[in-house]
């Protein structure tokens, strides 16, 4: 399938976002979250290209025919780069560039990008950093040709020193040490912070959800706190942390928001993201903010199921709150705010509500004192018990 647009007439980055559908059930056939992840990033979409395939070609991922078609619709649109939906081996992303004779990049790198222009606390830039040099270190010895200089030991005598390449893998091998050593302090404070939050007895709960759920507009709803939130996708990157006043409990919980999921998250940014994901995995008690309004909602909530798996809070107990009901309209309105939904063979809470509007707050406030006050009285709150498959339910 192709379709194309005029060539843009703004001095941004022009793309041809290109998607290969190997019968996996969760491809994007519109390719709508790459171009919102594009838009995000500052680019301009060009085109929109997708092809179907069996397996990946081993040498150019689409096949030489299909780099073709790439390459003349890219003079045709005049697209500047080409960006993939799925994640490209550093040979392919090498033999693809030489053929298209412009820049590809991949899936991963562009949520790098869009991570690296969002955060904005120290912890956050040292968790960017760390990801995106991981990443480059696969890619030096495969893309740049002029890595491959190589000159003489001391005073260019006695034969040939270090490569270029030698010398780059060396000093990003030193840099990501560097970072991990900063991260792990980072680390070491945050656990000091929770032994402190356990110590005062303090009951936390941590929002988790799909990029662009509306978590942070949910946070901002419950704390009448001003975290930034906008319709897009990883508007928030670096996690805050509040305090919730429940009156029907008498008392107050720790509310983290924290970064938004995403499908295919790259391994480098949930590794890289271990000491602000830490956050729900060591939480009380997860709310699971899920965008009812969207179709794919199902899929999105797999994701982050994933996610919280990979990161060792599957087992914490969770709260499903499907947001933006005020964007459902009257044919999907629920009959009811508050019910179960099935996920992965456990029932779990489930309740509809709307942070624009207010709709559907006063009940999760409830059901959020309610939890708190089984916690502090020693009472077990059931486990979502996840696995790596996520179950049928309803919406």
């Amino acid at each position: 399938m192709l379709s194309q647009s005029a060539p843009p007439p703004t001095t941004t980055p022009s793309v041809i976002l290109v998607g290969v559908d190997f019968g996996l059930p969760h491809f994007d056939g519109e390719l709508e979250e790459l171009g919102q992840l594009a838009q995000t990033a500052g680019y301009t979409i060009a085109a929109r290209l997708t092809c179907k395939r069996k397996a990946p070609d081993p040498a150019l991922f689409v096949g030489s025919g299909k780099a073709d078609e790439i390459a003349m619709l890219a003079q045709s649109t005049g697209a500047s780069e080409v960006l993939f939906d799925q994640a490209l081996s550093p040979a392919q992303q090498r033999n693809l560039e030489r053929h298209l004779g412009m820049p590809v990049n991949d899936r991963t790198l562009l949520i790098l990008d869009i991570f690296a222009q969002r955060a904005r606390s120290h912890e956050g830039k040292l968790q960017v950093e760390l990801a995106r040099l991981q990443y480059l270190q696969t890619r030096l010895v495969r893309r740049w040709s002029h890595l491959e200089r190589q000159s003489g030991g001391i005073g260019m005598r006695g034969g040939p020193g270090e490569t270029q390449i030698e010398l780059d893998r060396r000093m990003i091998s030193e840099a990501i040490k560097r970072t991990r050593e900063r991260l792990d302090k980072v680390k070491r404070q945050r656990a000091t912070q929770r032994r402190q939050r356990e110590r005062r007895d303090a009951f936390n709960i941590s929002l988790v959800g799909y990029t662009n759920a509306g978590k942070s507009s949910l946070f901002n709803a419950l704390v009448k706190a001003r975290a930034y939130a906008a319709d897009q996708l990883f508007a928030t990157l670096d996690t805050t942390t509040r305090q919730l006043y429940l009156g029907e409990a008498g008392r107050s919980v720790s509310l983290s928001d924290t970064v938004g999921f995403i499908r295919d998250l790259p391994h480098g940014l949930v590794n890289a993201f271990a000491a602000t994901l830490q956050e729900a995995a060591d939480a009380d008690l997860l709310l699971h903010v899920v965008d009812a309004s969207n179709p794919g909602h199902l899929e999105q909530m797999a994701s982050v199921q994933q996610v919280l798996y990979d990161i060792g809070a599957a087992q914490v107990p969770q709260i499903l709150v499907f947001n933006k009901l005020d964007a459902l309209d009257a044919s999907r309105q629920p009959a009811v705010l508050v019910d179960q939904m099935e996920l992965d063979g456990h029932w779990l809470p489930r309740i509809f509500v709307s942070a624009r509007t207010g709709q559907g707050l006063p009940q999760l406030r409830a059901l959020l004192a309610e939890r708190a006050a089984a916690g502090w009285a020693g009472g077990r709150l059931p486990e979502s018990g996840f696995t790596p498959e996520i179950g049928e339910g309803g919406s």
